[in-house]
C-alpha cells in the first residue's frame, strides 16, 4: 500500500504545482485581463454600490454582461466629469492612468474596496467633508440636497484630474463668494471672502491656472466699461479722466491729451481709444492683480473698495474677482514670502507696476458650487445668484 500512497502523494503535488503555474499574479495581468477579472457581475456590483455611495450616477455605468465599464467608472470615481457651467477650460487632462491600473490590480486582488477606492479618489479635506455629508443625507434620504452635493463632489474630482498634482491650488466658488487655497495635501491653507460678477456681469466658471502677480498694476479698462460708463461721464465733463487718473491711449499705445479730443461724436460702436488708470491705491484693481490664463478678461485682484468683504452680498463686480487678503494670495500663489502684510499699508504715492511671475504655474478653478464645506466642516448650500439653475428644495 504504501507505493500507492506514495504515488497519489506525488500525483497531487503535481496537480497542485500545474494549478500554481497556471495562476496569473495581478501585477502581472493585462488591463484587459484586469477589466475582465472585475467585469464577473458580483465584483463589479461592490465598485458600483461605492460609486452610489460618493454621489455618481449609476444608471451610466450600469452592469453589462460582456464587458461592465469598469475603467470609465474608476475614472468618474477618481477624476470626475467636466463640472456644469465652465466657459473656458485650458485644457482637460487625462486621468492617472498609472494609479487606476494600481487600483485594478488591488481589486483582483482581493483588497477591501472601500480602502481601494480612498486610494483613488481626491485627498482634499472639503471632498472628504463632503462626502460624509452626503452619505448621511442620504441615510436621511434628503435626495434634493443630496444632488446638490453630489455635483460639488464632482467638481472637486475634477479639480483632482486637473490639478495633476500641482503644490497647490485655487478654488474661487462664485456662487458663495468666497475663496480657498489648496496645498499638495488638500488641506486648506487659506480662506477668505471675495467679490464676485454682478448678476447682469456674472463671473463665468474658468478651469485654468495663475501665471503671475503684478503689484502696482495699471488698470486697462474693458472695451464694454469703456463705451458703456466712461465715455458718457466723459462727454459730459472731460476732467473726469483726469480726476479719477485715467489716461487716454491710442491705437499705438500712446497716451494722448483729451483736451485735444472731440469726444461729442463718439459712440460704443465708434470708439478709436482705449482708458487706463493710472497706479496706485486710487486704481479700480487696487495694488494687486493675479493674471488667470483665459480670453475673457477674467483676474483675481486687489480693490479700493476693501470696506465691502464686510458685506453678505458681495456680488458686485463686472465679472472679475476682487480678494481680501492680496498679499496672502500673491504669496500663496508664489510658494514663497513676495509681499509682507502691510504692503496694502504702503505709501500713497504712485509705483510702477512690477511683474512677478509664478515659478510654477499655480491651478485656479473659478466654479459655481451649490454645497460645499465651511472652515469647521459643516455642510453649506449657497443661493443660486446668477439664475443658472433652480435650486431643489428639501
Amino acid at each position: 500500500m504504501k507505493p500507492i500512497i506514495k504515488a497519489i502523494g506525488l500525483y497531487s503535488i503535481l496537480l497542485l504545482t500545474v494549478a500554481a503555474c497556471k495562476f496569473t499574479s495581478p501585477d502581472d495581468m493585462t488591463d484587459e485581463e484586469l477589466v475582465q477579472e472585475l467585469s464577473e457581475r458580483k465584483q463589479y456590483e461592490k465598485i458600483l454600490n461605492y460609486a452610489k455611495s460618493v454621489g455618481l450616477d449609476s444608471t451610466k455605468y450600469g452592469y453589462k454582461v460582456a464587458n461592465a465599464p469598469v475603467l470609465g467608472l474608476l475614472e468618474e470615481i477618481g477624476f470626475g466629469h467636466k463640472p456644469t457651467y465652465i466657459k473656458y477650460m485650458v485644457k482637460a487632462n487625462e486621468p492617472d492612468s498609472a494609479r487606476i491600473r494600481n487600483v485594478l490590480r488591488s481589486l483582483v486582488n482581493g483588497d477591501p474596496v472601500e480602502e481601494v477606492m480612498a486610494s483613488l479618489e481626491p485627498q482634499f479635506t472639503s471632498y472628504q467633508r463632503l462626502k460624509e455629508h452626503y452619505q448621511r443625507l442620504r441615510k436621511e434620504n434628503k435626495t434634493d440636497s443630496a444632488a446638490i452635493v453630489a455635483e460639488s463632489l464632482n467638481a472637486y474630482r475634477w479639480m483632482h484630474r486637473q490639478a495633476n498634482g500641482a503644490e497647490r491650488l485655487v478654488l474661487v466658488n462664485t456662487r458663495g463668494a468666497y475663496l480657498k487655497g489648496m496645498d499638495s495635501t488638500g488641506k486648506d491653507v487659506l480662506n477668505m471672502r471675495v467679490i464676485a460678477g454682478k448678476k447682469d456681469t456674472p463671473t463665468p466658471s474658468i478651469d485654468t491656472y495663475a501665471t503671475q502677480v503684478i503689484t502696482y498694476p495699471y488698470w486697462n479698462v474693458p472695451q464694454s466699461i469703456a463705451t458703456k460708463e466712461i465715455l458718457p461721464k466723459v462727454q459730459s465733463d472731460v476732467s473726469f479722466l483726469e480726476r479719477n487718473k485715467f489716461e487716454v491711449i491710442n491705437s499705438k499705445g500712446e497716451r494722448i491729451d483729451p483736451y485735444e479730443i472731440d469726444w461729442s461724436g463718439m459712440s460704443e460702436s465708434d470708439f478709436p481709444y482705449r482708458f487706463r488708470q493710472d497706479t496706485g491705491e486710487d486704481n479700480s484693481l487696487g495694488l494687486l492683480k493675479v493674471d488667470i490664463e483665459n480670453p475673457l478678461a477674467i483676474y483675481l485682484h486687489d480693490t479700493n473698495a476693501r470696506y465691502l468683504f464686510a458685506k453678505d452680498q458681495r456680488w458686485r463686480s463686472h465679472g472679475c474677482v476682487r480678494v481680501q487678503h492680496p498679499a496672502e494670495l500673491a504669496n500663496f500663489m508664489a510658494g514663497e514670502r513676495l509681499l509682507e502684510n502691510e504692503f496694502l499699508e504702503d505709501p500713497k504715492e504712485n509705483h510702477p507696476p512690477k511683474h512677478h511671475k509664478l515659478n510654477k504655474r499655480v491651478p485656479v478653478f473659478l466654479l459655481y458650487l451649490g454645497a460645499d464645506v465651511n472652515e469647521a466642516g459643516q455642510l453649506v448650500y449657497f443661493e443660486d445668484v446668477y439664475g443658472w439653475e433652480r435650486r431643489p428644495t428639501t
